[in-house]
């Protein structure tokens, strides 16, 4: 079977850097059937390295169906099977790889919504295992950001840096740029965002900063951490729609008192948002702040994955935080929305310049 040598490249970084397969592990590969070539390739380098790897080729439709045909007991519990793998695998590789990006639109938010309380516990488990997720090209991706299918599979390719001739040590390097950045933040204690209808304030005193450079999210690039939870005081206005559960909601714009949302509003699917906030008390706080580094992504294209890590953005998560952080938020929900801050906007640290139109400020 021929293979793109830039998808040998990604599903190296994938076994070799992102989760580092080691022998006798037990490494699961989770995706749609559009990624078979990449799940071939990761198939390959995970035997090479002495693992086991467990392929899991689910096609797109199982998801439709379980929201139109599924019984109570799916959206309220977990199978055996599933508690059982979550439990003995060492690793997990998910890969993105949409035929129909919108494939969930017509389903029921508040079985959404059980389903991820549901799942809330596995998802802890796996965050504490080996893991990544990443995408590989699809027509679909490829309209939702205007592109043709060979425009867009180089775009990908470009920015998870698979088509350089040593991608693990690109990203080394990545991890190395931004353990600089993450040294200059040591110690802040308030963070001011403004910009174009945007002036929010909050604190990450005692808080970590973490380095996110390629182990968990392929492409990556941005420093993330969790805010305390009710320092967020203010507004802000976010510039692109995000697509969540199927659904893409636009011209959000969320007011902040205490750590708590008092005030929402999109221009788009609104009631949607309605719908995700009120799923439990901590969906309305902040569990992340990240800050994107990835220069060579410039544009929006309508996927998370690669548009929270823009150079020059940040993006607020309502929700879970992330343990490492040291961020104590908790909920079912983990929704990142990202504002541009290239024109017109800037970050303050404890009073001082920090990036100015996307550009981080040099001697900070």
């Amino acid at each position: 079977m021929h293979i793109d040598p830039r998808i040998r490249n990604h599903a190296r970084v994938l076994v070799h850097y992102s989760v580092g397969a080691k022998a006798r592990e037990v490494v699961t590969v989770d995706g749609p059937t559009g990624a078979e070539p990449l799940m071939v390739a990761i198939h390959e380098e995970l035997l090479r390295a002495g693992a086991y790897p467990a392929i899991r080729l689910v096609p797109e439709a199982c998801a439709g169906n379980l929201f139109k045909h599924g019984k109570p007991h799916h959206f309220d519990s977990v199978s055996p099977l599933d508690q059982a793998s979550v439990r003995h695998v060492d690793g997990l590789i998910r890969i993105m790889a949409a035929s129909n990006t919108r494939n969930l639109a017509d389903a029921d938010p508040k079985q959404q919504a059980r389903l991820s309380q549901a799942t809330r516990s596995l998802r802890q488990t796996l965050l504490k295992k080996k893991w990544v997720l990443t995408l590989h090209p699809t027509d679909a991706y490829a309209q939702d950001a205007d592109m043709s299918r060979d425009q867009f599979a180089d775009f990908v390719y470009a920015a998870l840096r698979a088509n350089e001739a040593d991608p693990v040590r690109a990203w080394k390097d990545v991890a190395q740029k931004q353990a600089r950045l993450i040294r200059q933040l040591k110690n802040a204690d308030t963070i001011r965002i403004v910009g174009p209808d945007t002036d929010l304030r909050l604190s990450v005193k005692d808080r970590t900063f973490i380095n996110s450079c390629g182990r968990h999210n392929l492409p990556c690039g941005e420093i993330f951490t969790g805010p305390q939870e009710t320092s967020a005081e203010g507004y802000i206005r976010y510039d692109y729609p995000v697509v969540h559960a199927g659904r893409e909601i636009d011209g959000i714009r969320l007011v902040f008192k205490q750590g708590r949302v008092v005030e929402a509003s999109a221009e788009k699917n609104d009631a949607f948002l309605q719908q995700m906030l009120a799923m439990d008390p901590g969906a309305k706080r902040l569990g992340e702040l990240g800050i994107g580094t990835h220069y060579g992504i410039k544009q929006f294209i309508k996927n998370i994955l690669f548009d929270e890590k823009i150079g020059g953005t940040i993006h607020l998560a309502l929700g879970q935080s992330y343990a490492e952080t040291g961020g104590r938020n908790r909920s079912a929900l983990h929704w990142d929305m990202i504002k541009d801050l290239r024109q017109g906007g800037a970050i303050y640290v404890d009073g001082k310049k920090f990036q100015v139109d996307g550009q981080f400020v040099k001697g900070f």
